[in-house]
């Protein structure tokens, strides 16, 4: 059974239609704790370091053998917790960040919360290291983005983002920072590769919990 960690319960009918398209028959559990994003971006994701941690082990206790977080600004503090979980924990966005380093030096995050630019950045910066390739990256925050997804508008949401997208035109690739954002991929017309983390995350999930 595969654990996934989620901060809005929009990501869980999301996941489970990709398990079915890709690894049908594999065991989702869902746990949704949507005030962890809340405290993260009031007072900073190590705030809620130990709510995590707790939640990773009750997701092990019940049989998990990997966990997936799928928010972005917890994935740093979700993979800390690996060592004492005794089971892969992963972070959803991680294979994303791989796929841009290996497209080429020049990437630009594009990020919804402000909170999950910073830990973006630092997770491909260390993909960067990881493999040995340069990354220079540059940061866009899409202004009013956040609050049309809180309000249930996803449809400007995701028109926001990909207009974005879309004015990118001197990058090797764009990362849609946040798990939400990955049905913008198929709107945005830009000619720069755009990369999304829900599949890739998954399918790196999957194969962990198999293994396990």
């Amino acid at each position: 059974m595969l654990a996934l960690l989620h901060t809005s319960p929009v990501h869980v009918p999301v996941f489970d239609a990709l398990r079915d398209e890709t690894h049908p028959g594999l065991a989702l559990r869902h746990l949704v704790a949507e005030d962890l994003l809340t405290r993260a971006r009031g007072d900073g994701p190590d705030a809620v370091a130990a709510d995590v941690r707790a939640l990773v082990g009750e997701a092990v206790a019940d049989g998990a053998r990997a966990v997936l977080c799928t928010c972005s600004t917890l994935g740093g503090i979700a993979e800390a917790t690996a060592a004492s979980a005794g089971v892969p924990v992963l972070r959803v966005d991680r294979p994303m960040a791989a796929a841009a380093v290996a497209a080429g030096p020049r990437i630009v995050v594009l990020a919804a919360l402000r909170s999950t630019l910073t830990p973006t950045a630092a997770l491909i910066e260390d993909e960067s290291h990881r493999s040995g390739r340069p990354a220079e990256v540059r940061l866009v925050l899409v202004d009013d983005a956040w609050p049309r997804f809180e309000s249930g508008d996803t449809g400007s949401y995701l028109r926001l983002i990909a207009d974005a997208a879309d004015t990118v035109t001197d990058a090797d690739a764009i990362v849609l920072a946040q798990a939400s954002m990955a049905p913008a991929q198929a709107l945005a017309t830009t000619r720069v590769p755009v990369l999304s983390s829900p599949r890739l995350g998954l399918a790196a999930a999957a194969e962990a919990a198999t293994r396990a």
